[in-house]
């Protein structure tokens, strides 16, 4: 007989997500709370996202399995709404293994889509058709495999289980694939199934102790009481269908994302915390209203290490906006922020915070669907007093008051309580409040 479960029966979990426009120090906020978590779950995404933690000393870099691996007895999980480069993942293991880090307890979701060749050469080829309108991606395949996967003819990493199978779904995938390549785009670079097969299943054959129906261990785990902990990738202002479109990734980093990309309901979900800097950065191309081409944001870029994880590429800076704060709040119901990195803004003698755009005569203060009318958006901006260094303070009572200020400010303008305030890169120099 089957037991039925009510509310009230779950451990509420909580979803750590990127309230701008992605790299806004998630990793350090995830690895903290990893720390009392027994299952840590990625639910979208490739390795199109990086994350970057700092433990003693030691620097690691995440692409696809979740931070929580750092701690022995942390289930860590790759969800069904992830895409999967096996070759990537598997370097990834190899490394968390050469630095005395053991994978037992990585999970990989049989239905998760697998990255292939051909899904990078497209992206790489698609960016360089579209020439001054391209969208900036990491070229990693990711938006490829999304496409495959929406059109029901991608590869799910279930099919390394089943040879023949995956073998099938390779030559007609590489058959149709070579001829939009040569055909469409007009390029030489073309694929070879066998060649293909031959390496993959032998990625395949690696990864098989790590594969699983993960959405049956999440659910158990909640069940049981367990604290669970959903990861997130990119940012709200990436969202497929509520971001910066087309200048977003293929997937949904919001809240609600979680639950398609992990399998679980949204009853299971209790306490949501946005990431925020302390300023906002983006990666590519698309208007930025807060952007700046001054000392101020090259002082930000240089003291805050802006360069991207993944691809090394020089991060686009500007003051915080608050209208992106107010937007990421209401669109993953955020309860709680996490704000990064103010130790960056030291000794700037006065910051500014945007509180609303200025479009024409009107005055906005929701972020606006469309591009369009983003791009004709101005920042109205409230100017407070700056601070000194910060970076050695571990208590927010011993705070200068004009850091308090500011963090209060912006609770005031985005609607949630700032709980927790980063000071440096390391897990000592997270603040809670």
């Amino acid at each position: 007989m089957i037991e039925v479960m009510e509310r009230g029966d779950f451990m509420p979990a909580k979803v750590v997500i990127g309230a701008q426009w992605g790299d806004e120090g998630k990793a350090k906020i995830i690895d903290i709370l990893s720390e009392e978590a027994n299952v840590v779950v990625r639910s979208q995404g490739g390795n199109n996202a990086g994350h970057t933690v700092s433990v003693n000393g030691e620097v690691y870099k995440f692409h696809l399995v979740p931070s929580g691996i750092l701690y022995p007895g942390t289930i860590c999980v790759v969800g069904n709404g992830v895409v999967v480069d096996p070759k990537g993942i598997l370097e990834e293991i190899d490394m968390l293994v050469s630095r005395g880090i053991s994978v037992s307890n990585l999970k990989i979701d049989l239905r998760a889509h697998v990255v292939m060749p051909y899904h990078k050469a497209l992206d790489g080829i698609k960016e360089k058709y579209r020439g001054k309108k391209d969208i900036g991606t990491t070229k990693k395949g990711i938006g490829p495999c999304y496409m495959d996967k929406a059109e029901r003819s991608g590869i799910r990493i279930g099919d390394f289980l089943y040879p023949e199978i995956f073998k099938e779904k390779v030559r007609e995938n590489v058959k149709i694939k070579n001829a939009i390549i040569s055909k469409v785009y007009e390029s030489d670079e073309v694929f070879n199934a066998e060649e293909i097969i031959k390496e993959y299943m032998e990625y395949g054959e690696r990864l098989k102790p790590f594969l699983t129906d993960t959405t049956a261990i999440i659910y158990e785990a909640i069940k049981e009481g367990k604290e669970v902990l959903f990861e997130g990738a990119q940012g709200t202002l990436l969202d497929i269908d509520l971001g910066t479109y087309p200048y977003v990734t293929s997937s949904h980093p919001i809240t609600g994302g979680v639950c398609v990309g992990a399998g679980i309901g949204p009853t299971m979900i209790d306490e949501c915390i946005g990431v925020m800097k302390g300023y906002v950065t983006r990666v590519g191309k698309g208007p930025f209203p807060t952007e700046l081409f001054d000392e101020d944001g090259d002082r930000i870029r240089e003291v805050g290490k802006e360069y991207g994880t993944t691809t090394g590429r020089p991060r686009r800076c500007g003051w915080f906006d608050a209208v992106i704060g107010r937007f990421a709040v209401r669109t993953s119901g955020l309860t709680a922020i996490a704000l990064n990195k103010i130790d960056v803004l030291s000794n700037i003698p006065v910051i500014k915070i945007c509180t609303a755009y200025k479009k024409g005569n009107e005055i906005i203060k929701e972020f606006p669907a469309h591009l369009e009318d983003l791009k004709q958006c101005e920042p109205v901006y409230e100017e407070l007093e700056g601070w000194g260094d910060i970076s050695h303070i571990r208590r927010y009572e011993d705070f200068p008051e004009a850091v308090k200020k500011y963090i209060k400010r912006i609770e005031e303008l985005c609607g949630a309580k700032v709980t927790m305030v980063g000071v440096g890169p390391s897990r000592e120099q997270n603040i809670n409040i």
